[in-house]
């Protein structure tokens, strides 16, 4: 592998492994997509390397200018990231109920964490970031669940490196948070082989499955509207928290050590193939299972960890 000139520089290109031994079905293969290999850790540092460079391209950023960004997760550690290496500051509204290695990680990027009421969940901590960023026009507000950016980062980088590697490509399958990743990558993939199927994993209504989002709990990104998300997603699966650790664990067998929304992902996945006779599944893997060792997923009781699952807001 070449030097490159910045950490930056990694960001993208990621692996995708096989893992047809969970396939429910010999005539359909399931490929992991492993974003959890970026620097950052996951594939929101797609996202916030878009965000930045695209406002850097407006003019809208100037050097020490402070951003505000809401988030759950791994925007704000991706965004973190960018900001320290690029030398802007940056405040992460952040639910309360979040897991310890999502506020350490943030600081140790050197974000201000502004803190939101857990029992409002993101959807709280967008309202709020709105409402400082108003206060504030002096503060740079990239809004991921609005800005093109956030799928453009999918459409030009995600969904070629998915048909470069794999061709032959039948459904995608991603988890519904902001709704870039499946509108970047569902809008390429479809362009360029329109008989492939777009499939989202939701949670189920008013539960928590780390990053993942319901669109019936009241708030739908603008970007989900705004490009045509209900047209391009052929299909959406609801998977709990319980299953999510389920399937988290059963990758663990093949020595994937993936976060609790992989798990998700996969277990949508295995649904997707019980109903199909052939064809090959390419399944993102948000990020890797560092930030997840708090809750136990893999070790503790299945029954209590999917019980505080319901509270607290993993990584």
């Amino acid at each position: 592998m070449a030097v490159v000139g910045s950490i930056l520089d990694l960001i993208g290109d990621t692996p995708v492994v096989d893992v047809s031994l969970l396939s429910p079905r010999t005539g359909v293969r399931i490929l992991l997509k492993l974003e959890g290999a970026n620097p950052g850790g996951s594939v929101k540092d797609r996202v916030a390397l878009s965000l930045v460079e695209d406002a850097e391209r407006q003019g809208v950023l100037t050097p020490g200018a402070t951003l505000i960004e809401p988030s759950s997760g791994n925007t704000g550690i991706g965004l973190a990231l960018v900001c320290r290496v690029k030398g802007y500051r940056l405040k992460v509204v952040l639910p309360g109920n979040v897991s310890v290695e999502r506020r350490q990680l943030l600081e140790l990027w050197g974000a201000e964490i502004v803190e939101s009421p857990g029992s409002e969940g993101s959807n709280g901590a967008v309202r709020m970031a709105e409402r400082l960023a108003a206060d504030h026009p002096e503060w740079v507000f990239l809004y991921q669940y609005a800005n093109p950016a956030n799928p453009l980062a999918h459409y030009n980088g995600t969904g070629p490196e998915i048909l470069r590697d794999v061709p032959d490509v039948t459904h995608f399958l991603a988890g519904l948070g902001t709704s870039g990743t499946l509108l970047g990558v569902g809008r390429y993939l479809k362009e360029h082989r329109p008989d492939v199927e777009v499939w989202a994993v939701e949670p189920p209504t008013g539960e928590l499955v780390d990053g993942l989002r319901n669109l019936d709990d009241g708030y739908i990104p603008p970007i989900f509207g705004e490009l045509g998300g209900e047209k391009l997603l052929d299909r959406k699966t609801v998977v709990g928290p319980r299953e999510s650790i389920e399937w988290t664990r059963r990758l663990a067998d093949l020595g994937i050590f993936a976060g609790l929304s992989t798990g998700a992902a996969m277990a949508g996945a295995v649904r997707c193939a019980r109903q199909i006779a052939a064809g090959v599944i390419v399944v993102l893997s948000p990020d890797g299972g560092w930030k997840y060792l708090s809750t136990g997923a893999w070790t503790g009781d299945l029954d209590e960890v999917a019980e505080r699952a319901r509270k607290v807001i993993y990584f």
